[in-house]
């Protein structure tokens, strides 16, 4: 039973969201969006993510009110999203409708990882790993276990329930299915750690093969299950901190009720990689990578990895209309390469809002030189600035960022 304070706290927060949800602005962000993932943009566009939350708080805005942990989880959403919108929106949507996950429980592989942490900031989720190699011999690959899907639903029923006490009359309530993530990498590289997994390459090339073939495999046992039980997510709003609005999604015959692979967006990365050759990166990332993206409809593809010297290895991936360009890509490489092939999507870089004194003018700089870029080899582009650790706690920081990177893409 939620209290009648906790319930009041979040409607009101609520009418908030809805009121700026019916803004005609949400509906020409949509089209923007759209135009660039159909590669026919009519400006670059700018999405920021994955903020340093614990720093951001401006006159108590993002302090938390409610009493029961659920309604606290809403609240934090509702919140934060609010924040956004008042102090650094740039492309933002807000849509007028409150995802519900499914009560969805994997299984995993069965693997929990070993590690060391390391900790600098308490309130920062921001934290330092060394992961312990526990695939050593061949008998442990069969630690790798096929993923099993099982969907709760009596739990699911109650989460609605609750979110229809919350938000009815004012946001719409939607059951949200599960969004697929199919690194083979990062989980290797936890359960391996990075420096060993990357030594197995040259040392046991087939063992290492062995376990992604593993994986891969499961991987696609479990995509089987999410679709047999209807447990995909609708086509997305979002995919990988990017606006994901687009015409060609959902594929023909679909049905809301049971979304398929061939639906919505897939994202992928092999960041541990960067390093490693092109012919590596293709033997040991993109032929495993390759059975899993061939059955998604889009494919956002990349992180902080630099992919300007792979290209050629990116394109043979299936269904990719995104591919990122790290602050670490050589720039005009990577706009040559890409062209109008792919959406160029450009991850500034968020070491500039951590330094000792904030400099505006390089941030423009950055941001100025990737548009002319592009613009010389016609790239459709979007700025999205992610990964921000810390902005020493000044949040203006951020501010000030995002209304530099509007005035660059409106030039």
């Amino acid at each position: 039973m939620l209290n009648k304070a906790d319930i009041a706290i979040i409607r009101t927060l609520a009418a908030e969201v809805a009121e700026i949800a019916a803004l005609p602005v949400q509906e020409e962000k949509k089209k923007l969006w759209r135009a660039l993932n159909a590669l026919h943009p009519i400006r670059p566009m700018v999405m920021i993510d994955q903020v340093c939350w614990n720093e951001m708080n401006v006159g108590d805005e993002l302090i938390l009110r409610c009493q029961d942990e659920e309604c606290r989880r809403y609240e934090n959403r509702l919140r934060r999203m609010l924040f956004q919108w008042r102090h650094f929106p740039v492309d933002m949507v807000v849509e007028p409708y409150i995802p519900v996950p499914k009560a969805v429980h994997n299984s995993g592989f069965g693997i929990t990882v070993q590690e060391e942490t390391a900790v600098t900031d308490p309130t920062s989720d921001i934290i330092g790993h060394k992961y312990i190699n526990q695939f050593r011999n061949e008998d442990d690959i069969e630690k790798i276990q096929m993923p099993k899907i099982y969907h709760d639903e009596e739990e699911t029923r109650r989460r609605l329930a609750v979110a229809h006490e919350l938000f009815d009359g004012l946001l719409e309530v939607r059951a949200a299915g599960v969004q697929p993530y199919l690194s083979l990498w990062d989980p290797l590289a936890s359960w391996m750690g990075v420096e060993e997994a990357l030594y197995a390459m040259i040392d046991k090339p087939d063992f290492l093969h062995r376990i992604l073939f593993r994986m891969t495999e499961g991987y696609l046992v479990m995509l089987d299950q999410l679709e047999e039980q209807g447990l995909l997510c609708e086509p997305q709003p979002v995919i990988h901190c990017s606006g994901a609005w687009t015409d060609e999604l959902p594929a023909p015959g679909y049905n809301p009720q049971k979304p398929r692979t061939v639906d919505i967006w897939m994202y992928g990365m092999a960041q541990m990689l960067a390093t490693v050759s092109p012919a590596a990166f293709k033997e040991f990332e993109v032929d495993y990578i390759s059975r899993l993206c061939s059955r998604f409809g889009l494919v956002y593809y990349g992180c902080c990895d630099p992919l300007d010297g792979k290209m050629a290895e990116v394109r043979l991936i299936p269904n990719v209309r995104k591919v990122s360009m790290s602050p670490w890509a050589n720039e005009e490489r990577g706009a040559e390469e890409i062209g109008r092939a792919y959406v160029y999507s450009r991850k500034p870089n968020p070491a500039l809002l951590a330094m000792d004194t904030f400099d505006i003018d390089l941030v423009r700089a950055e941001l100025t030189n990737t548009r002319k870029v592009c613009a010389k080899y016609n790239c459709p582009l979007e700025f999205i600035l992610k990964d921000i650790s810390t902005v020493r706690y000044e949040p203006e920081r951020l501010f000030a960022w995002a209304k530099v990177a509007m005035e660059v893409v409106l030039e």
